[in-house]
């Protein structure tokens, strides 16, 4: 028995040790990822990525409105409870002019690694907007790391001019935001 305990503990922690490191390694440290997320007052880094049906969407094409950019994931149970809000909000204001621009518009990018999941979720949720993106890549999402995501949902409000307004906003927060830069 001994003997078989023995070479199961060595694998287990050779496989804990390889799982650890593949966690760490090419990742930043906290502080280095909140100085690369974009700040308040800088212009949105711009995301080139395919859509569900394999069209290439830019957050750039989107100038002229008000864009709620919103990282979530199908399997991520707060972004799920958040997307009738990000729904209301949208139904509310798609239309409305502001005062730099008019219309308001969500570009979704989802942490999701199976493209039937989040295919599903974007019906289930709802989410009428066109712009839905993933390189399905989980964590290593390209538009993740440019925005320094460690956690989701996450969203920057960005501007008409593309220049970011603000950040998290959420429920009764992103309407009232919203209102306040509405003619």
């Amino acid at each position: 028995m001994k003997f078989i305990k023995k070479p199961l503990s060595i694998i287990s922690l050779a496989a804990l040790s390889f799982i650890g490191l593949s966690f760490i390694e090419g990742n930043l440290s906290p502080e280095e990822d909140q100085a690369k997320a974009p700040a308040i007052g800088e212009m949105a880094p711009d995301i080139i990525m395919k859509d569900p049906n394999g069209v290439e969407r830019k957050l750039s094409d989107l100038r002229g409105q008000v864009v709620l950019l919103d990282f979530w994931a199908a399997w991520c149970r707060p972004c799920r409870m958040e997307n009738p809000n990000v729904v209301a909000t949208y139904n509310k204001y798609k239309d409305a002019e502001f005062k730099n621009g008019k219309g308001f518009t969500v570009f979704s990018v989802s942490l999701d690694r199976n493209k039937t999941d989040w295919i599903n979720a974007i019906q289930q949720d709802n989410l009428k907007w066109e712009n839905h993106v993933s390189d399905l890549k989980f964590w290593n999402n390209k538009a993740a790391q440019l925005y320094g995501v460690r956690g989701i949902p996450l969203t920057y409000l960005i501007g008409p001019d593309g220049t970011i307004l603000a950040k998290n906003l959420r429920g009764a927060a992103l309407q009232n935001a919203l209102e306040k830069m509405s003619k």
